[in-house]
């Protein structure tokens, strides 16, 4: 039920942390990853490491996924070279740090946020992912069998941020730093994308679904911001990268084929509070 044997999975990002352990996840069930990314350098990387590990013939190419002619030429040169595309993985993202904004003046506050900043993470989150739906979804919709497309959505797209997880004593209010207005922009903006998407071509068996990842732990994460995000997720612990292989591989799989429109969270339960 879960092989994934000779489909074509596009994803964007997939040089990244997330992105490329979309691409291991797939492979292992039998899936070609094409790995959509700004550096070719980074690309040649995942796609080398995804042919030894797995023995799969996965490919990559550099794409700016915010430029329109790119993104068609890529869908066409994908055709050409596979003669389809079975699964879009809308991944590819900005996400701007709390910790940059100790970087420059705050600019991560709402009031201090930067228009042309705001433009270029719209852009990446929101308009790559319509212009990657209007032409990998479009040639998935010409498959006899359909396929499926899942947008990387967020627990920041179904909640708001906790600023407080991010606040430092001895600083005023107006000067704390927090989480950028955009990221939650974009994820939520994703899953209205995902409804859209989910009855746009569902006469032809394309099913469209939000994954929703909570954080993921690196090693250079404070012990202060640990111990205030764990006390907000139920089971204390925050992703390892491998966490959310399971539930790509299910999503796109046969065995979820009655899956559509579906907004999943997989966060440790910090949404169900």
């Amino acid at each position: 039920m879960f092989t994934l044997s000779n489909k074509i999975v596009v994803i964007t990002g997939g040089a990244g942390k997330l992105g490329s352990k979309h691409a291991e996840a797939v492979a292992e069930f039998g899936a070609i990853p094409i790995i959509l990314d700004l550096s070719q350098a980074a690309v040649n990387k995942i796609v080398l490491s995804i042919k030894t590990q797995y023995g799969i013939n996965a490919s990559g190419f550099q794409v700016d996924i915010t430029n329109e002619k790119q993104v068609s030429e890529c869908c066409q040169e994908i055709i050409l070279l596979y003669g389809k595309i079975d699964v879009l993985i809308n991944n590819a993202t900005n996400n701007p740090k709390v910790e940059d904004a100790k970087k420059d003046k705050n600019f991560s506050r709402l009031e201090n946020y930067d228009l042309s900043k705001w433009n270029q993470d719209i852009s990446v989150g929101l308009t790559g992912s319509f212009l990657c739906a209007k032409y990998f979804g479009f040639e998935i919709s010409k498959n006899t069998n359909g396929g499926s497309i899942i947008n990387i959505s967020s627990d920041l797209g179904v909640v708001a941020p906790d600023q407080q997880l991010y606040k430092q004593d001895n600083i005023i209010d107006d000067e704390q730093t927090v989480k950028p207005v955009t990221y939650s922009i974009v994820k939520t903006g994703l899953i209205g994308l995902t409804r859209y998407l989910s009855t746009y071509w569902a006469e032809k068996n394309v099913r469209c679904n939000a994954l929703c990842p909570g954080g993921i732990y690196n090693d250079q994460l404070s012990e202060e911001f640990l111990d205030r995000i764990h006390q907000r997720i139920p089971l204390k612990r925050m992703a390892d990268v491998n966490d959310y292989k399971s539930t790509i591989v299910f999503m796109i799989s046969d065995s979820s084929s009655y899956l559509n429109g579906a907004v999943i969270s997989v966060d440790g339960g910090r949404t169900a509070w």
